[in-house]
């Protein structure tokens, strides 16, 4: 059954990529960079992914926009599967799906001036008369904060903020209904971050976009998300709204990521997590829980079943046999 409330629906989402054990081996190993994970994005909401490097953050974002071919499972944009439709239709579907890079200046050609950059999307999808699309440049390039003087530059003459304008200005052209965030503020000053988090939220409101704000970086998810999803060596191990998240961790890893937030009082002292032990390699995954070889709680169960990712009350998610 379909909830109307839901943009986008994940059914047990895999990739796996084939990876050769040496250069003249015919032998290939299985880098599992997403492995198996089930989850919605509502409506207006802003979904939060966080973990460390190499998780499966970006591949999950690549996935949904069909920028990768997955393994096995599904990805539902308003109750359709983006890999079972047509070229056409996807073709279509992908005015309603944009993405913003970590990096701004290798997102845009260095060799187009910024009106041609901005007015490609509405050229590729055949939108408006010229006259239109001139006149709709015009309007979003003053929305994302910048002027028309700027439209006539190359993008070697902006800064990075400002070159990330650019980008949202060129996503949100189309009017989509959905946006990721690859990393899109960690290139930036924190200064410069905090002004593009607000542009994004005001954006947000003015066209009721839906967002997945992928960041390694807890605290700016924190300041944007509705909900976060924890992920670690391809899976999520907890999903919940954002205030229930930071005040109830039930994850020990979770725990061990909001430990390590830095608290500008110093009289307030924290006790730090500190996990002993190096991430596991995504093609040799350790059996049961893939985070037992770090968790200071693991059991017996924790190095010989997998955890099952259930809903531990009030939309909380997780995956750990200590809360099941």
């Amino acid at each position: 059954m379909i909830d109307n409330n839901n943009l986008i629906t994940i059914k047990n989402l895999v990739k796996h990529f084939d990876v050769k054990t040496n250069l003249f081996s015919r032998v290939k190993n299985n880098l599992k960079a997403v492995n198996n994970i089930s989850f919605d994005i509502k409506k207006g909401e802003t979904l939060g992914i966080v973990g460390e490097s190499g998780c499966g953050k970006s591949t999950t974002g690549k996935l949904l926009l069909n920028l990768l071919e997955p393994t096995s499972g599904e990805v539902l944009f308003e109750g359709k599967n983006i890999y079972s439709i047509s070229n056409e239709e996807l073709r279509k579907l992908r005015k309603n799906m944009q993405i913003i890079f970590q990096d701004p200046f290798a997102s845009l050609n260095p060799r187009m001036k910024i009106f041609d950059l901005i007015k490609e999307p509405l050229k590729i999808h055949k939108i408006g008369t010229k006259e239109n699309r001139i006149k709709k440049v015009k309007e979003i390039i003053k929305i994302v904060g910048l002027d028309e003087y700027h439209l006539n530059k190359y993008p070697h003459e902006f800064s990075g903020g400002q070159r990330q304008r650019i980008c949202i200005a060129r996503a949100i052209i189309l009017n989509p209904k959905f946006i990721i965030c690859d990393e899109a503020v960690s290139a930036l000053d924190v200064s410069i971050q905090s002004q593009i988090i607000n542009l994004l939220k005001d954006l947000q409101k003015d066209f009721n976009l839906t967002y997945m704000f992928i960041s390694h970086d807890i605290s700016v998810v924190k300041h944007v998300s509705n909900r976060i999803a924890v992920m670690y060596l391809g899976q999520i191990v907890e999903l919940a709204e954002t205030n229930d998240l930071f005040k109830n961790p039930k994850h020990p890893y979770t725990k061990a990521l909001l430990s390590a937030i830095p608290i500008p009082n110093p009289e307030i002292k924290r006790k730090k997590i500190i996990l002993k032990g190096d991430v596991p390699s995504p093609m040799n995954l350790p059996k049961g829980c893939n985070f037992h070889t770090r968790c200071p709680y693991k059991n017996e169960i924790c190095t010989t079943k997998e955890p099952i990712f259930k809903n531990a009350g009030n939309g909380h998610f997780i995956s750990c046999h200590l809360n099941n």
